[in-house]
């Protein structure tokens, strides 16, 4: 099982490009539900793990306690403040000083993601909540005869056993419907670029699609509880 690796600091294009397929084609965003979740529970302050430019604060009341962390300095160049570089598994933060922790869209970039998920509970105050989600290994069924990421180290088949190990209570939200539509081969082209294919490649799979296509989204979002003791 692989990881896929991070290429925000040598390929910013590539991330550029899958925000403006989401933007352009998508409907959904999980930064909304876990901005929601956070705000009706009074969760604070926030950890926001892999945070990139800064998506999830956005969604947030303008002073809500907010600390992003990422690995990537071209990321971080763009996100708010207060923010680190820092790896997800070794927070520098001590025990229990966050109301919930977001690690969305990021745990699948870690050969090793429960070290990751260890260290978000140890941050997270007792009744705290993690937030991470992740595609399926099913994702995009529409396009996997020209292209498919494959089996990765965080998906939403093993989410909630990873998880599962180290919280108390896991709640799963679950997606499987045509969430992209892609109105032209453009537009394919995009959409596997985001999704880690060479620009020359994806521009000759996207010839082999008939278009306007709807893509099938499968995933997870996982809402895990630390128990108050």
């Amino acid at each position: 099982m692989r990881h896929l690796e991070s290429d925000y600091d040598d390929n910013l294009d590539r991330w550029q490009t899958t925000v403006s397929v989401s933007e352009r084609f998508g409907t959904g965003d999980t930064h909304r539900p876990a901005a929601d979740r956070i705000v009706r529970e009074g969760l604070a302050p926030v950890l926001d793990v892999g945070c990139g430019d800064g998506r999830l604060p956005r969604m947030l009341p303008n002073d809500w306690p907010w600390v992003g962390v990422d690995r990537s300095s071209t990321m971080l160049a763009n996100a708010p403040r207060p923010n680190a570089l820092a790896d997800a598994r070794s927070l520098p933060f001590p025990d229990e000083a966050f109301g919930a922790v977001a690690m969305l869209w990021m745990l699948y970039h870690l050969p090793d993601p429960e070290a990751a998920v260890a260290e978000a509970r140890r941050v997270l105050k007792p009744g705290g909540l993690l937030m991470a989600c992740t595609n399926s290994q099913h994702d995009s069924p529409e396009l996997a005869h020209v292209h498919s990421i494959g089996v990765v180290s965080f998906n939403a088949e093993n989410a909630p056993e990873i998880i599962g190990r180290h919280f108390d209570e896991v709640e799963l939200d679950r997606w499987d419907a045509p969430l992209i539509h892609l109105p032209d081969r453009d537009a394919v082209r995009d959409y596997l670029v985001g999704r880690f294919m060479p620009p020359e490649e994806a521009k000759r799979a996207a010839e082999r699609i008939d278009t306007p296509l709807d893509v099938t989204k499968r995933g997870v979002l996982v809402f895990a509880r630390k128990v108050q003791l």
